[in-house]
């Protein structure tokens, strides 16, 4: 089955979309209150950097990147960071941390005045940079998996997706430029 044919479904009760792969993933913690969930935060990740595919992505979320494989992996490979899901170029879901817990994908932040984003929102990566296009495919999963969110939890309206730029400023710039807002909001 391929990614546009894949079903989804959201259960609110284990945090976890039926039809995505979940894989481990202990870069996380208690949320101050799930029913607080009110913000989607779209980010991209490339390891190494301006590459795709391979396993380093779930290394990196699960605490095992091995810093000699890639030069860039020295740099990063003791960090603590997480994030709810990952859309592969492939169209592949994956999921490492439960909606109702809290993952560390946004860092220093905050979104219309109120600081650590972490607690209160949804981090959704896609496999891409800043400055090349995202593929068609991600755009499908990524509205697929959006309606189902907007679904469960009400308080996330499309005033409230927002990219990791906007809740860190000058600190983050993805999922920059080649990300087609436009697009994506057409889709929902």
């Amino acid at each position: 089955m391929t990614p546009i044919q894949q079903e989804y479904c959201l259960n609110l009760h284990t945090g976890l979309i039926e039809g995505a792969r979940q894989a481990e993933c202990d870069h996380y913690d208690e949320r101050v209150s799930d029913d607080d969930i009110d913000l989607l935060v779209i980010h991209n990740i490339s390891l190494p950097p301006q590459q795709f595919g391979g396993p380093y992505i779930d290394q990196l979320f699960g605490g095992c990147l091995n810093p000699s494989e890639h030069p860039f992996f020295e740099e990063v490979a003791g960090i603590r960071v997480s994030s709810h899901l990952l859309i592969r170029r492939n169209g592949e879901l994956v999921q490492y941390v439960p909606f109702h817990k809290r993952a560390w994908h946004a860092g220093v932040s905050s979104f219309g005045g109120r600081e650590k984003c972490n607690d209160y929102s949804i981090g959704i990566e896609l496999e891409g940079t800043d400055d090349l296009p995202y593929e068609a495919i991600q755009y499908e999963v990524l509205a697929k998996v959006t309606r189902l969110i907007l679904t469960a939890y009400p308080k996330i309206s499309s005033e409230r997706i927002t990219g990791h730029a906007n809740i860190a400023p000058g600190r983050k710039t993805d999922p920059g430029p080649a990300f087609d807002w436009q697009l994506y909001k057409g889709l929902l």
